[in-house]
């Protein structure tokens, strides 16, 4: 019998912490990872997001995230990829944590995005989960950099950067919706990455690779 993991390597890939579990997210875990995000990921009026998909009603915010997690499987390809990846803490659900690249092959270079739910927040989790994909990128993966960037007034998710030994990589203006922020770039290399004090336990990683064309 075929399975899914065969069709969809992905699947099994799964990073673990000392608190946390991360791997991708299925078509079972959407309504978990709905619930985490409708209840609140940030103070209203303060969006950290390029789109405001957070402070969307629950008849919105549903059918957007599912149609994200669908448009990021059928537009993963060996050239580019994201791999969002579910968050899960004692059991449930919390956040999510994604990591991509552009021509990995060639330059070698992932990038990464993440979001919490409030309640889950200011307990160093936004910088374990981070640490895990950088983790994977750098010495499994064999990336040379990992980049990331946030709103300039986000001090949360820079002091994650910084923590981890993010150095400063320009500023840029983009277009979040309606507004225009000053958005800071930070970037990381396996020389300058903090590394925490415990080890990464990987699953499924060989099949996750070749699948990616990554190694």
């Amino acid at each position: 019998m075929i399975s899914m993991s065969s069709i969809w390597p992905l699947y099994d890939l799964k990073l673990t912490t000392p608190r946390l579990e991360l791997r991708p997210v299925t078509e079972q875990d959407i309504p978990a990872a709905v619930a985490a995000a409708s209840s609140g990921v940030h103070e209203p009026g303060r969006n950290p997001f390029s789109t405001a998909w957070a402070e969307a009603p629950l008849t919105e915010m549903g059918p957007r995230m599912a149609q994200w997690q669908w448009r990021l499987r059928a537009e993963c390809s060996p050239e580019a990829w994201t791999l969002l990846l579910g968050i899960w803490h004692e059991g449930r659900f919390i956040g999510c944590q994604d990591v991509g690249a552009k021509d990995f092959a060639l330059l070698k270079t992932v990038s990464t995005g993440s979001w919490l739910k409030q309640s889950a927040q200011g307990r160093g989790l936004g910088a374990e989960m981070r640490a895990a994909v950088v983790l994977w990128a750098f010495d499994w993966l064999g990336a040379d950099v990992a980049e990331s960037e946030a709103a300039e007034w986000n001090a949360a998710s820079l002091g994650v950067s910084r923590s981890l030994g993010y150095e400063l990589n320009g500023i840029t203006r983009k277009a979040w919706g309606k507004q225009v922020e000053t958005v800071q770039k930070v970037r990381v290399t396996p020389e300058t990455f903090k590394r925490p004090d415990w080890t990464l336990q990987v699953e499924g990683h060989e099949a996750a690779a070749k699948f990616l064309s990554a190694r």
